[in-house]
């Protein structure tokens, strides 16, 4: 593996984590998860793929930033499952985050394209 290779992967494990927050809080407010179904869900992408050990630190985090709500469900003859809801806190953290993730699309896509333009 080269440099350039390893600066990519840094790169992109950094840009996954600054989005994590912003993918999980939109999957949150389409429905109430539980963890498995929540990292299926990310596990579609390859941006967002992540291992349970990511995951549940950050579902405690946001939970004790109370920006997601958690409670154990006990369906049929299954085990219990702790599923996760978004708070009102978390909606409107998601609001912001999705300004901030559109203004930072909006002005990167000019910068590139400005490049682009002046080579």
């Amino acid at each position: 593996m080269t440099d350039t290779d390893k600066n990519s992967d840094k790169w992109e494990v950094q840009l996954r984590k600054g989005t994590l927050e912003l993918v999980i809080l939109a999957l949150l407010q389409q429905r109430t998860l539980y963890g498995l179904e929540l990292l299926k869900q990310l596990q579609q992408f390859k941006s967002t793929a992540i291992s349970e050990g990511t995951l549940y630190p950050l579902l405690d985090r946001l939970k004790r930033d109370g920006l997601i709500d958690a409670a154990w469900v006990q369906e049929n003859d299954t085990r219990p499952r702790k599923y996760y809801s978004l708070a009102a806190a978390g909606a409107e953290r998601l609001g912001a985050l999705i300004q901030l993730w559109r203004q930072s699309v909006s002005d990167i896509e000019q910068l590139l394209c400005s490049h682009t333009d002046n080579n």
